[in-house]
């Protein structure tokens, strides 16, 4: 059991994090006679230090005697640092503790002269706090830097006694290529709302058949809290699920970089005060963001000539505000500023801001998220944001082009807009594989097109739900999809494109369209 519902339900992210803290104590979790793990072995994770680790328990041998030839590797994914030209986090899991994990990387799978430390996060979750029993993951973790921009690395993942340089290991070698130093043209993918199963599985296939230069995920990564409400009262929440989660995206995560951002579902009370202790352990993100401590999930790139910005909607989310108001607007500022400086920057073109919630979206479920439209909105038109890419909805949908709240240019499938001039066009991707929601008015995608004047809709504000009747609904498909965007630089003066595409888990497409903008 967690928090119970009653609680929960006018708890903060915080409050259930420590009364979770008090009932789950030291003293509950040892069992007489059994081994205790050491701080390496064993512990929470949580960030900073400042919290009280538990401390796990096992009544079996102590696991620093496992042989570890026996003990292999699993769930890679990658991640830029701030710099893609020369920065990248290699991550990996192991099922137990393991000595002197490295990775090892190299111009070429035989050549594999470089060998780098890894850092070990132990994530610790006692039975009672959610589904399994006592369990213990283990997460490792090399930041490699002072990589050449452009170019492709081998790389393998080890400890003491799994050497992936030796020669029955070299089938487990990964590959990864850095951002160029110049711009050049690339295709990046994303999606949101992943989850485990098969139509996740099936989107990852397509994947790598786009030759992406990252992927973006929206927010609700793996599901391991089904509830989704920032509360711990749902019993099915199940921490191995992330074991599945990463081991399901392994085949792209290994060689493209994997860059989240945090969603309702991601939100974990048990770790740590924010709910994103467990998430710290996971993934090694670009530590740029203006609150490293309260929002791990915030930090920009820039790849080629686009800006990418990630953003955590939970601090701004009426509809579920377990985490409303964390940063204390440090998050808004921080993003003006950083909106500011790209738009400034003479080798920016684009800028592409993804998050969780929508700020237009008309599914049944979620809808349109108010705290978005208030605090995040204005500040894109402001300055002209190319593309937002969101999650929480699960279908695809994508908006008109919009200022101020109102269809400043309508965009059918295959026209053009031109931020710089008309406003921003929102594209809800949701429907990476868990089960799809529904929309009021029927679907509209191409090759089946059915136009309606306006779509019947909700926005969630800090008074709850209020109805509204939109215009801006364009394109409307409810089945498995992801997006492809492919971007072409210009010669100074020309103009310089993004070219959006919605692709079905079939691979056919649903819906594209350009952004264009003049370069500098």
């Amino acid at each position: 059991m967690g928090v119970p519902e009653q609680l929960a339900e006018r708890m903060s992210m915080a409050e259930q994090h420590e009364y979770l803290r008090a009932r789950f104590s030291r003293r509950t979790m040892i069992r007489g006679g059994a081994v205790t793990l050491g701080a390496v072995a064993g512990g929470a994770f949580v960030p900073g230090g400042t919290a009280q680790a538990a401390t796990p328990t096992r009544t079996y041998a102590a696991t620093e005697t496992v042989d570890g030839a026996l003990v292999a590797p699993f769930g890679r994914h990658l991640a830029f640092g701030a710099d893609p030209r020369t920065e990248l986090t290699v991550s990996w899991q192991v099922p137990v503790a393991v000595k002197k994990p490295f990775v090892r990387i190299g111009a070429h799978p035989w050549e594999l002269s470089r060998k780098i430390e890894a850092e070990v996060r132990t994530l610790y979750t006692p039975a009672g706090v959610g589904a399994s029993a006592d369990h213990t993951q283990y997460y490792v973790h090399a930041e490699l830097s002072h990589l050449k921009p452009g170019k492709t690395y081998y790389y393998g993942v080890g400890h003491q006694g799994f050497d992936p340089a030796a020669p029955h290991l070299l089938g487990t070698l990964g590959t990864f290529t850095t951002a160029p130093a110049h711009k050049k043209p690339f295709t990046f993918t994303a999606f949101g709302d992943e989850g485990v199963g098969y139509h996740g599985l099936a989107n990852n296939s397509l994947l790598l058949g786009q030759n992406p230069a990252f992927h973006l995920h929206a927010g609700d990564i793996a599901y391991a809290d089904p509830a989704g409400a920032g509360k711990t009262a749902d019993t099915g929440f199940d921490s191995r699920v992330w074991d599945q989660f990463l081991a399901q995206t392994e085949s792209v995560a290994k060689s493209v970089p994997w860059m989240p951002a945090y969603g309702n579902h991601d939100m974990e009370a048990w770790y740590s005060p924010n709910g994103y202790g467990g998430e710290e352990a996971r993934w090694n993100l670009p530590a740029n963001g203006p609150d490293a401590k309260n929002l791990p999930g915030v930090y920009s790139f820039v790849y080629g000539n686009t800006a990418v910005i990630s953003l955590d909607a939970n601090d701004i989310s009426y509809e579920i505000p377990a985490n409303l108001g964390i940063s204390g607007g440090t998050q808004t500022k921080w993003l003006e500023a950083q909106l500011k400086k790209y738009r400034a920057a003479k080798d920016v073109d684009f800028i592409v801001v993804f998050f969780h919630h929508c700020a237009y979206c008309t599914s049944t479920a979620h809808a349109s998220e108010g705290g978005v439209r208030q605090e995040w909105v204005p500040l894109f038109e402001k300055y002209t944001v190319d593309l937002v890419i969101n999650g929480h909805n699960h279908q695809y949908e994508r908006t008109d082009v919009i200022k101020a709240g109102a269809v400043t240019k309508k965009l059918p499938i295959g026209g053009t807009a031109h931020p710089e001039t008309e406003g921003v066009v929102y594209v809800t991707a949701g429907a990476a594989g868990r089960s799809l929601y529904a929309f009021t008015a029927p679907e509209s995608y191409e090759g089946h097109e059915d136009e309606v004047e306006s779509v019947a809709s909700f926005i969630n504000t800090k008074d709850g739900k209020v109805n509204e009747t939109v215009t801006w609904s364009r394109v409307r498909y409810l089945d498995y999809s992801f997006l492809r965007v492919d971007v072409t630089p210009a010669a100074p003066g020309r103009t310089a494109t993004l070219k959006v595409r919605g692709i079905a888990e079939t691979g056919e497409e649903v819906d594209h369209f350009v952004v264009a903008r003049k370069a500098k």
